[in-house]
């Protein structure tokens, strides 16, 4: 198929793969659920028809194998996770999987000096069992018996999980590329953002992953009567939550790059005419350089405790994530800028499978523009000339990567 075609089927099969959900009127997706295999019947016919071989690993990864001459050739793998959040839109991950069968359908008759492997990851989302990333984990050797045996809400087991879907969970070692089988991963995502719609640009080059650091607050004060207690004798929990949201809020504005956010507050006892005994807060704290992050984090908390000091409330914090940057290769950017042309170069403030696989081989990601920055919702969106430029982009760049011997 030509590039105009090949770009109209990718969104009619995102369409098709949207139909794939847990729930009636929304679309979730969530690892190894019965609309799992909804979704595989639908990649493996996809998949078989472009040319193909397709198989299944035991975490329910699919993978659709373009071989080149040499059996022996090193392998360069494209993709993305089919999982989604609840009430998702239909191109998170999805889009990335689907762009990469199309590029392997229009290299299909090229003499490929590597192969070139689709892998539609079956988890990344993290939604059913709190652990994210299951899918490209377990491609890289990486999945713990720890992990594997953490529970859903239903209480079942990762690898009770796995079985009902016919797969064995003792072959997940066998899922594992060797070392050095792979000479790197390529992932195309929406950007989740609005940065590229901002710069009216179709593509970015991603060029490392923000570190994140995750922390719970909990401000302790004493609960007291909202009309007898005067307001210099107070020891309003609340308060000291708002002057530290506050400062999050300025902290953030006032450092480049860096994104601050204070996502969730419960107030205890909760009620209009109590002063807040208790407040309990998320902080949570992104950037591409760690030494940034880091220092910011430590002027928060110490921030924190002496708001806490001075309203003679107690203060504790506990960690929840503290996960470094994750650069993307130096080469692979400099070769895919060249495929893009002019498109800016810009971090991910998202996880993506693509933070996993930098660990186990040379990896890049392409953002695409997402109008109005909506991700995680149904009216998530994108435009059908950003996918040409997309595929146009990924063709040349997979093309180039899959010639080369190093």
């Amino acid at each position: 198929m030509e590039l105009d075609q090949l770009t109209d089927e990718v969104l009619r099969r995102c369409d098709v793969l949207a139909a794939c959900s847990e729930e009636p009127h929304r679309l979730t997706r969530t690892f190894l659920r019965p609309p799992m295999r909804a979704v595989h019947e639908h990649l493996r016919t996809w998949m078989t028809a472009a040319g193909l071989q397709v198989r299944v690993d035991a975490v329910g990864n699919m993978i659709g194998r373009l071989p080149s001459r040499d059996p022996e050739a090193r392998i360069l793998v494209v993709g993305s996770h089919v999982d989604t959040v609840p009430d998702a839109g239909k191109y998170d991950g999805v889009l990335g999987v689907l762009l990469g069968l199309a590029a392997a359908e229009a290299l299909a008759r090229r003499e490929l000096r590597r192969s070139l492997d689709v892998i539609a990851f079956s988890e990344e989302e993290g939604v059913r069992f709190g652990m994210p990333y299951l899918g490209s984990l377990a491609i890289c050797g990486r999945l713990t018996p720890e992990t594997l045996a953490k529970t859903d809400a239903d209480g079942v087991t990762v690898t009770e999980a796995i079985r009902p879907f016919g797969l064995d969970p003792g072959a997940i070692p066998a899922a594992a590329y060797t070392p050095g089988q792979v000479a790197g991963y390529f992932e195309a995502h929406i950007e989740q953002g609005p940065v590229l719609e901002s710069l009216d640009r179709p593509l970015g080059v991603v060029t490392a992953i923000v570190g994140q650091s995750r922390y719970w607050l909990r401000f302790v004060g004493r609960a007291g009567h909202a009309g007898a207690q005067p307001m210099d004798q107070r020891r309003d929990a609340l308060a000291a939550a708002a002057e530290f949201v506050g400062a999050v809020e300025a902290v953030a504005q006032l450092t480049d790059g860096l994104r601050a956010t204070v996502g969730s507050l419960t107030v205890s006892p909760g009620a209009a005419n109590v002063v807040p005994g208790e407040a309990r807060l998320t902080l949570d704290i992104r950037h591409e350089r760690d030494t940034v992050r880091r220092l910011r984090t430590t002027e928060l908390l110490d921030l924190a405790t002496t708001i806490a000091r001075r309203r003679k409330l107690g203060f504790e914090y506990e960690t929840v994530m503290d996960e470094k940057s994750v650069p993307m290769d130096a080469g692979l950017i400099d070769r895919l800028s060249a495929a893009t042309g002019a498109m800016p170069r810009m971090p991910s403030g998202a996880g993506h499978d693509a933070a996993v696989m930098a660990s186990f081989c040379p990896t890049a990601m392409l953002f695409i523009r997402s109008p109005g920055g909506i991700s995680h919702h149904p009216d998530e969106s994108v435009r059908r000339e950003d996918v040409r430029a997309a595929l146009k982009v990924m063709v040349e760049f997979l093309a180039t990567e899959l010639d080369r011997t190093d």
